[in-house]
């Protein structure tokens, strides 16, 4: 409301001796004016002049630039540093990008107490005012930072390395998870996916490979029964249905087999199982440097030999020449095995067989080093796999009623009381 003019005439006659109530009359303003601008508060509209007596910058000297973070000359921040400055554009920044979840009423004690060290380290501030910023008690800093050192998961990482150990290096965070529920400990099943990921534990997977081995028909393919219960059950409505029906009432009653080549370092062997597909169980299994019928009778004969009296499973393969012999028809028909097989070129239509060595090259051929591996030492390796997939894997089975659960084939086996 004054202009520069008045300002400068006020201040030059209190520099000459007038005094300040004198110096308002004769500006025509109050005496507290010039009062404030003696004192160095002025109007935005004014600048100091360096013809006022000791006010402003000396005569030939250089006004200094003034810095990013420097204060105005007047208003609410005038009297503040050029830290302060930057502190509030600072939290500023923060408020904006965090929009109201930046405050540290909204972090954690112990995230707070992580962030003070930081702090501390990278200012060189007083614990003081580090607890007073975060609004946080030194004796909840000082707990926490007593255990920031410390890995509270220290003893379950450990668990965790030994389930995935137990697993042959094949369980996923899932089975892990089941495995840890199983010896009774209780633990979230992100937790052990993070814990797992932390320690470089990772299941093995599968390679893909496409093999091709169909030569033509040699004789009258048996019906595909595990299909032809798939679309009967759609057929009389049953909602959805799959397009192959593997589900056996009991053990013994439906089984799958095939032929798999090994290959070694200087030979090759070939694995014919046997699995029941009640449960999955490998029920059999041969191992022969030959893919030939002798090879799958050998399987299919342990097989019988488990069964009780009497038994008269249904036996599905795929088309391959060892299963349309005369030795392997003429096994079937006196041991009163009722023949399945699937059609060409659908892999899926033997699907618990191929799931089978699925499993079985990831967990067990992949990592084997097989340089100066025998036949008999690979023998005793493969019985010993099969009956740990058997007795000591986590398998998945789906509940009646919904949901999931992992348990040992054989334990489940003698929670139901069937058979082993």
């Amino acid at each position: 409301m004054y202009s520069k003019d008045d300002v400068e005439l006020a201040l030059l006659v209190v520099g000459e001796g007038m005094s300040r109530r004198e110096a308002a009359e004769l500006v025509g303003c109050g005496e507290t004016a010039v009062r404030n601008w003696a004192a160095g508060r002025l109007p935005h509209s004014c600048l100091p002049s360096p013809r006022i007596g000791g006010v402003g910058r000396p005569e030939g000297a250089r006004m200094c630039p003034r810095g990013v973070y420097d204060p105005p000359a007047v208003g609410p921040l005038a009297g503040l540093e050029p830290t302060q400055m930057e502190n509030i554009l600072l939290r500023a920044v923060l408020a904006d990008l965090k929009a109201g979840g930046w405050g540290p009423g909204s972090i954690s004690s112990r995230s707070k107490c992580e962030l003070g060290e930081r702090l501390r380290l990278a200012t060189g501030l007083p614990l003081r005012s580090i607890t007073g910023f975060l609004r946080i008690s030194r004796s909840s800093y000082e707990c926490r930072r007593a255990r920031l050192g410390r890995d509270r998961h220290a003893a379950l990482r450990a668990e965790v390395r030994d389930a995935f150990e137990a697993g042959r290096g094949c369980y996923g965070y899932r089975r892990v998870h089941a495995e840890l529920r199983r010896r009774g400990t209780r633990v979230s099943e992100k937790v052990v996916r993070r814990l797992m990921r932390e320690e470089g534990l990772e299941a093995r997977r599968p390679r893909r490979r496409r093999l091709g081995s169909y030569e033509g028909e040699t004789d009258e393919r048996p019906p595909n029964l595990p299909r032809e219960r798939a679309e009967a059950r759609r057929a009389a409505g049953e909602g959805y249905a799959p397009d192959h029906d593997f589900s056996a009432a009991a053990p013994g009653v439906l089984a799958v087999t095939d032929v798999t080549e090994l290959a070694m370092d200087v030979y090759k062997c070939y694995l014919s199982p046997v699995v029941d597909c009640f449960d999955g169980m490998p029920a059999a299994w041969s191992l022969s440097l030959h893919p030939d019928s002798a090879l799958c009778s050998s399987s299919l004969r342990s097989c019988l030999d488990s069964l009780s009296s009497g038994s008269a499973p249904t036996v599905h393969t795929d088309g391959g020449g060892p299963y349309r012999s005369a030795a392997w028809k003429a096994l079937c028909s006196e041991r009163g095995v009722t023949r399945s097989m699937s059609r060409p070129g659908r892999s899926g239509d033997n699907a618990p067989a191929e799931g089978l060595f699925g499993t079985f090259r990831t967990e067990f051929l992949e990592p084997l080093d097989r340089a100066g591996v025998g036949l008999e030492e690979l023998r005793e390796a493969i019985d010993g796999y099969m009956e740990w997939y058997g007795d000591g894997r986590l398998k998945r089975f789906e509940e009646p009623g919904g949901g999931r659960r992992y348990e040992t084939i054989s334990g489940r086996r003698r929670r139901l009381g069937v058979p082993l």
